[in-house]
């Protein structure tokens, strides 16, 4: 009745999946992983180790009782546990060992999680058996005369560590200062066996109360005649205690491995991963030749392809990441860029709500739980169209701590600052991967959908 005409169009993009070598750290506040994933066909094998240090609540340190009448009873490493990703019907067998005092963690480095081969840590040997845990039973309550807790991974290790602690160390020696403790003890490494059937990922939360060494023993006072049962409690320091959490990525035999490239191949299947992962380089070609017309809406849209072989197991446990950020590579500062006019950041962050990236699923024809992502990239196409703004090549991620150069959209794009990513509004490192159909996929094809009118 207007005149308007109103059209649909979708073009094609070109897509291609490469390793992600951007430095990848875990900050204090953050969680923490240790586990092993040995059975993943898409993604290959992932060993994550958890290195950390645990302190008295202060300096100099003594245990309460009368020294020569304490009586080491047992340790116990205990681990807030969070979450988990991956197969949690399979048992994982957790070792502990000590660091060695030859390689100290330092508590203001922020170790690369990605690259444990810069930073590599030696072992001064185990602290005690290989716990074997369930992860379906980790909800379970913790009841005892000291705690009453849920979502704990309780190691005991050997009662000779319990004495070293106890006993052996005292406010003279190992208690006297943080500096002093790390001469004497170097910290923990949280490992877990990197054979099948371990197939999981666990998330630890280290600043919670839950996350601890108790030191169980039995005191006396001076002219007491009985004897009093206690525990003594280390923990995380957010200040003076280190921490390393290293990822390791194998991809040998599996599907990804003769996907990544360094080329420009087009391909009909793309793979991201959440870092330390992977990514996909989008091209739109011919965006920029399109002539001026009012952009109604311009979605691209990502689709996933199951892993039809393990729709029911593997592809199953290993989730898909929370969010994808879409992005642009400024390979002169070397740090992502936003999408201009459309990927805004404001006082509560960035405009993922509007803009897109946050996982949904959709049901289609043989498939009840289809993983789906698409993105508004409107203002950005009518920029192109109508101004002859720069068409971009694209970068699909998962990021989880990043940063990106954030422009305000048009006529403000002059200004720019680094803008800082963290997992709260990204996915928890090592969390999530998916295959998604690229440009050229049959079914699932990755497109750039256009409505629009003529002017």
């Amino acid at each position: 009745m207007d005149g308007v005409n109103t059209f649909d169009t979708t073009m094609e993009v070109i897509t291609d999946s490469f390793e992600e070598t951007d430095t990848t750290r875990i900050y204090k506040q953050d969680l923490h992983v240790f586990g092993a994933i040995t059975n993943d066909p898409l993604f290959g094998r992932t060993t994550a180790a958890l290195n950390f240090e645990l302190f008295p609540n202060f300096f100099p340190y003594g245990v309460p009782g009368t020294k020569d009448s304490i009586r080491a009873d047992s340790a116990v490493l205990i681990l807030s546990y969070v979450n988990f990703h991956g197969d949690s019907t399979q048992p994982l067998r957790i070792s502990v060992e000590e660091i060695s005092r030859n390689t100290p963690l330092d508590p203001y480095k922020v170790y690369p999680s990605n690259f444990p081969a810069i930073y590599p840590l030696q072992s001064a040997g185990s602290l005690g058996n290989t716990a074997t845990i369930d992860i379906r039973k980790l909800g379970d309550s913790v009841i005892n005369r000291y705690e009453a807790s849920t979502n704990q991974i309780r190691i005991r290790l050997r009662d000779d560590v319990a004495r070293r602690f106890l006993n052996t160390y005292d406010s003279s020696n190992a208690y006297r200062s943080d500096t002093a403790f790390r001469t004497f003890f170097a910290g923990f490494s949280v490992k877990v066996a990197s054979t099948s059937p371990a197939n999981a990922l666990l998330f630890i939360n280290m600043l919670d109360t839950n996350t601890k060494l108790a030191l169980y023993y039995n005191s006396s006072t001076t002219g007491a005649t009985s004897r009093d049962t206690n525990v003594a409690y280390f923990r995380f320091n957010s200040f003076t205690s280190g921490d390393f959490s290293h990822i390791t990525r194998n991809r040998a035999g599996s599907e990804v491995a003769n996907r990544l490239t360094t080329t420009s191949r087009p391909d009909s299947l793309v793979y991201v991963q959440t870092d330390p992962g992977t990514y996909v380089r989008i091209r739109v070609p011919n965006l920029d030749r399109l002539n001026n017309r009012i952009i109604h809406r311009a979605e691209l849209i990502t689709e996933q392809v199951p892993d039809n072989a393990n729709l029911l197991t593997t592809d199953k446990y290993f989730s898909p990441p929370n969010v994808l950020l879409l992005s642009y590579y400024d390979s002169v500062n070397k740090i992502k860029r936003n999408i201009p006019n459309d990927y805004s950041i404001g006082l509560q962050g960035p405009n993922t709500a509007t803009f897109g990236g946050y996982l949904t699923y959709k049901t289609v024809p043989g498939y009840d739980r289809l993983a789906t992502y698409s993105f508004n990239l409107s203002r950005y196409v009518q920029g192109i169209v109508t101004r002859k703004d720069t068409s971009f090549v694209l970068r699909l991620s998962a990021p989880s701590n990043d940063s990106i150069r954030y422009s305000p959209g048009y006529p403000n794009a002059a200004f720019s600052q680094v803008y800082y990513l963290n997992p709260s509004i990204g996915n928890v490192i090592g969390n999530g991967r998916i295959r998604l159909g690229g440009g050229t996929h049959s079914r699932f094809r990755m497109r750039l959908r256009i409505v629009y009118s003529r002017i």
